[in-house]
């Protein structure tokens, strides 16, 4: 099959072992992303399979549809959320959307963000490049107040680090979640307005859908104290890039430290959560490392070669199947 992997901005997917699945097929890697939907249809009109990074790629119908020859969308991770399944469906273009994930990645992101931003250490080190010698007073950890929202894979790990590092963890979330850090030995806030006038560093884990898109909303962060620190390495529509701009200006929260964007990639240096002086940002990093991509692109590639062999793994639409 003619294969595409689609925004490998690295460049890394070939140095990776399990590219080495893909032996068999003629395979194309595109390292830049394309937003416009007639010029996406265009590179990939060829292609009988793709090969999705996360959910870099939205495949709308307006796409789908111009794929003639599209028989497979292969994606990393579970979350199919970016490709209209339905358009899909219709056109007989199986969707495989599987394989584990790596939760450790995430968490060690969001604790490297938490660690630079309350130690000032992305500004201190270009201090000292240009000839400046300690600028900053950082802020510690022990004794003061985590707050993890959502005790899953990931919030579980953060919280863990966080007991570590002496803090006072409060989690909040579903009933399912905050029974998990219950048992885990945590402490349970008995409101929301607690939990956001609490916490002296608050991070975000839960998973983006309908549900939960604008879930953390300009009241709550209102709530918060103006010394706070937020971290976001989940999904920017948990809250908004607009709303979280605008509580910031107005100081409640002090300080964010974000890895997610509204629209992303991020390029030419013009958002506005990167002109701002109390906010860290870093270009969605959560899950780029060399363990988590040999997982995540080992498996989408086990979807290709199940297909190829003519047993489709972890197909969301069964229904294509039949249509195809």
């Amino acid at each position: 099959m003619r294969i595409a992997i689609l925004d490998d901005y690295q460049d890394a997917v070939r140095t990776l072992t399990c590219f080495a699945k893909l032996n068999e097929h003629e395979v194309a890697v595109f390292n830049d992303h394309e937003r416009d939907p007639a010029q996406l249809a265009e590179r990939l009109k060829d292609f009988d399979a793709l090969v999705l990074i996360q959910q870099r790629c939205p495949l709308p119908r307006a796409v789908i549809e111009q794929l003639p020859r599209l028989r497979l969308i292969s994606q990393t991770g579970r979350n199919a959320s970016h490709i209209d399944v339905a358009a899909a469906t219709e056109r007989g273009v199986v969707v495989s959307a599987g394989g584990a994930g790596n939760p450790t990645a995430p968490a060690e992101l969001t604790w490297a963000l938490i660690l630079a931003a309350l130690r000032h250490i992305p500004k201190e080190v270009e201090a000292l490049k240009r000839g400046r010698w300690q600028l900053t007073l950082g802020t510690g950890l022990s004794g003061r107040v985590l707050g993890v929202y959502a005790f899953g894979k990931i919030g579980s790990r953060v919280a863990d680090v966080g007991r570590a590092f002496g803090m006072r963890v409060l989690c909040f979330g579903r009933e399912a979640s905050t029974a998990r850090a219950r048992a885990a030995g945590f402490d349970v806030v008995r409101s929301r307005q607690e939990f956001f006038q609490s916490c002296d560093v608050l991070s975000l884990h839960l998973p983006l859908s309908a549900e939960t898109r604008g879930i953390v909303t300009a009241s709550d962060l209102a709530q918060m104290k103006s010394s706070a620190l937020l971290v976001n390495t989940s999904r920017a529509g948990l809250i908004g890039d607009a709303v979280l701009i605008e509580a910031l200006r107005n100081g409640r929260p002090g300080f964010a430290a974000v890895d997610v964007y509204d629209d992303e990639p991020v390029v030419g240096g013009a958002h506005p959560l990167l002109k701002m002086e109390n906010v860290l940002c870093a270009p969605h990093l959560g899950y780029v490392e060399h363990d988590t991509y040999e997982m995540y692109l080992g498996a989408a590639f086990d979807q290709v070669n199940a297909y190829a062999a003519g047993r489709p793994i972890n197909v969301v639409n069964p229904a294509a199947l039949e249509r195809r």
